[in-house]
């Protein structure tokens, strides 16, 4: 890697970051470095909570971008904070089968009983509260995350309510299914790529009775796929990568990687033409259109009431 003159705003966080975000670029082949924005910003979460200033700023420097290129990415995953978060953040699941099944109760129960609302923390800066969109789970919904780790199963507004509790008398409850609880500047770490050592961080297990329930009830009636076996390796269909073994090409797909063209600055990939001529003949179109006569199609135009 060569050396980095980072900014005034990114020195501070440099000289405690650089070692994990030079181990986290190493992982990506030379010249493709720009990759580990993801996992880089991750790691500047681990300093504050949340993605600050110096940390969009730091991430700009290293990977050689600039401060608005990390600023899209920042504010377009929801996982980045843009504010600062709470030691936990308790996520609930209102969308379509978690909100049937009771998901909008929870949260209201937690809203009233915190005192805080979406992506608000209480004031001991123990708990941020969101509601989420989806987290993955809908058999076993409605479901509740503690720093995105299944923490509470077919949750109800009491069990949220016990759970909140618990974490505000400094407590980490065992969580229904997956890792233990632990800090969400310690699952930043985690999601920047860097292993917890701490017992219990990696969850295991079978899959349970609601993720199974199809499977049994097909097992019960006998019903199954003709000549199935579920040991048949699935066609790999992409082109395979340099040095792997060859992968079957689709003639469709072979032709779809003839007709791309690289992507140039402000033109998308593929033909970049095409839209120019499309923007053209809509442009011909119209100026054939004159007020009380036809259109290029030939019909009559409406007099105007």
């Amino acid at each position: 890697m060569t050396t980095v003159e980072f900014s005034p705003a990114a020195a501070p966080l440099a000289e405690r970051l650089l070692e994990p975000a030079t181990e986290i670029l190493a992982r990506y082949p030379a010249g493709r470095e720009r990759s580990a924005l993801l996992p880089l910003l991750h790691l500047v979460q681990t300093e504050e909570g949340y993605v600050t200033p110096a940390g969009v700023a730091f991430c700009a420097d290293i990977l050689g971008v600039n401060k608005a290129q990390v600023g899209a990415v920042a504010t377009f995953y929801t996982m980045y904070k843009r504010k600062p978060t709470g030691e936990y953040l308790v996520s609930v699941c209102t969308n379509t089968l978690c909100n049937v099944m009771g998901g909008q109760e929870v949260y209201d129960g937690l809203a009233e009983h915190l005192g805080i609302g979406n992506n608000e923390t209480t004031a001991d800066g123990r708990i941020t509260l969101e509601h989420a969109e989806c987290l993955a789970a809908c058999d076993y919904a409605p479901v509740v995350t503690v720093n995105y780790d299944f923490t509470v199963d077919q949750a109800t507004p009491a069990s949220a309510v016990e759970l909140v509790d618990s974490l505000t008398r400094g407590e980490r409850p065992v969580p229904a299914r997956g890792a233990r609880i632990c800090s969400l500047r310690d699952m930043a770490f985690q999601l920047a790529g860097f292993a917890d050592p701490r017992e219990g961080a990696v969850g295991d297990g079978v899959a349970g009775a609601p993720t199974l329930r199809g499977v049994t009830l097909a097992q019960q009636h006998g019903i199954a796929v003709a000549d199935f076996d579920p040991e048949t390796p699935i066609t790999r269909t992409k082109p395979a990568r340099e040095g792997a073994p060859d992968a079957v090409v689709t003639p469709a797909e072979k032709a779809g990687v003839a007709t791309n063209e690289p992507a140039g600055d402000g033109k998308p990939a593929g033909d970049s033409t095409r839209g120019e001529r499309i923007v053209s003949q809509r442009t011909a179109e119209h100026k054939q259109i004159v007020p009380g006569g036809t259109t290029p199609g030939g019909k009559k135009k409406e007099e105007e009431k």
